[in-house]
């Protein structure tokens, strides 16, 4: 299988299946603002997330539960002025697809109407079925995902590993297969065993997302606070930090409030 690395001038759905196809890893965030997005795009990110993570990292709140579906499109409108390059998925937030597939069409055309973003991802397998199909029918990208599904921790009642047992790895496969013959474009695995996660990627040709579920899928993606070290109180085993920011812009802070407190700052050459 090919390693070389193709130059996509945009990324697409497409893209991705061919990044597949050719053994290229995709290469995934999240972004919730304008700022973020650009840099990130800059940068040459494959896809940016538009995750309903945001109910944590930007508002504080213990569950992603909370975050509505205005709130998604107002965070996914900022992402999407902010880039050129990368494929924007947007998660549906809870309450907006499970119980009826005419309310979760209505909520993905809302996002991708108001947003402007390229697809939509919702969690869960065959109990979302319905959904998942009539959204694809409007041609609307959809993107699955399985394994640990935040919006069920209250079903869950932990974020432990999920598919450690069997007739759930079996499920897990089954929603798998089904996700890629329903005609979504890819799927993510959060916090399944290694060994499943690469089973999976290698039983269907659409790309498997990983996050904390090993090295054999087909990309990673993770919560851009986690990686950049902003958010230092969390410590799980998936997670390599690529900065540590909470302490440097502790740093930065303390810096510009001391200077203000003893008038160092601004000086001469800092006025007008």
């Amino acid at each position: 299988m090919s390693t070389a690395k193709k130059e996509y001038k945009r990324i697409t759905v497409k893209s991705l299946v061919d990044m597949k196809a050719n053994g290229e890893k995709i290469s995934m965030l999240t972004a919730y603002d304008f700022t973020m997005a650009r840099i990130l795009d800059n940068a040459g990110i494959d896809v940016l997330l538009v995750g309903d993570s945001a109910s944590n990292v930007m508002a504080g709140h213990e569950t992603t539960l909370p975050i509505t579906l205005d709130q998604m499109i107002y965070h996914a409108s900022s992402v999407v002025r902010g880039i050129d390059r990368c494929l924007v998925v947007v998660d549906l937030p809870f309450g907006s697809y499970q119980s009826d597939p005419k309310e979760a069409l209505r909520s993905a055309i809302r996002i991708m109407k108001e947003s402007g973003a390229h697809s939509i991802k919702l969690e869960g397998g065959k109990e979302i079925k319905e959904s998942i199909k009539r959204i694809l029918n409007a041609g609307i990208p959809v993107m699955g995902h399985l394994g640990l599904t935040p919006q069920s921790i209250y079903k869950f009642g932990t974020y432990t590993v999920r598919a450690k047992e069997e007739e759930e790895a079996e499920k897990l496969m089954e929603d798998a297969m089904m996700l890629e013959r329903l005609g979504c474009f890819a799927v993510v695995l959060e916090k399944v065993p290694a060994k499943l996660a690469k089973k999976v990627a290698e039983a269907i040709s659409i790309p498997v997302i990983g996050i904390g579920a090993g090295n054999g899928v087909d990309g990673q993606v993770l919560v851009t606070h986690d990686m950049l070290g902003m958010t230092h109180e969390f410590n799980p085993r998936f997670l390599r930090r690529y900065l540590d920011l909470y302490n440097e812009m502790t740093g930065a802070f303390t810096s510009y409030i001391k200077d203000v407190k003893s008038s160092d700052f601004p000086n001469e050459s800092e006025q007008y």
